[in-house]
């Protein structure tokens, strides 16, 4: 895989590791001739520690090779994280340290949700594109508010607090990007 063509959340083998490349910047040459570079920050899925990969444009990194099985959230004991398989029914215990970026999109209901085995032990999850959250808490919508684009603070079931649009009120379902945070629209 090329490095202009890594994205946010592929899982690439660096020194024989498996990294999930978490953050990307490109930086563009000032001189003629010279090699854009693109920077990644990355998480590497075996040791745990944090990886930073520098590549020119032409350079590229092989796709790890793991499975992806289909997981529900079980439950969560305050130390580790625990998924059903939903073609085998194996149990997969995840420490909260390693998904604790995910957990705030996670309930016990949510679809979608892949476990990446490595060497058969499970060492992540991937959420999906996008989730639908209920609105707990948030101040009162305003009524023909909505041709405004002023945002305010809406906590959701699981605590995440996402900006939401003025209009929206208490108890309403929205979807929320899992990788940028954001809101998207009513569900």
């Amino acid at each position: 895989m090329l490095a202009k063509e890594i994205k946010n959340g592929s899982v690439v083998v660096y020194n024989g590791s498996p990294v999930i490349i978490r953050g990307i910047s490109v930086q563009s040459p000032s001189a003629r001739g010279a090699a854009t570079l693109y920077k990644f920050r990355g998480h590497n899925l075996v040791t745990k520690q944090k990886v930073d990969i520098t590549l020119k444009g032409t350079e590229s990194l092989d796709e790890a090779d793991f499975q992806k099985r289909s997981v529900k959230m079980m439950y969560s004991d305050g130390t580790s994280v625990f998924f059903l398989d939903q073609t085998d029914y194996n149990q997969y215990e995840i420490p909260v340290a390693d998904v604790e970026e995910e957990l705030p999109y996670m309930t016990e209901e949510l679809d979608g949700i892949l476990a990446m085995i490595y060497n058969d032990e499970c060492v992540g999850i991937q959420l999906p594109a996008t989730v639908e959250m209920v609105v707990t808490e948030c101040d009162p919508g305003i009524k023909g508010d909505s041709a405004t684009k002023r945002t305010k603070p809406a906590k959701m079931e699981t605590g995440l607090v996402v900006q939401v649009p003025d209009y929206l009120s208490q108890g309403e379902k929205i979807k929320i990007d899992t990788r940028t945070g954001t809101y998207l629209s009513r569900a």
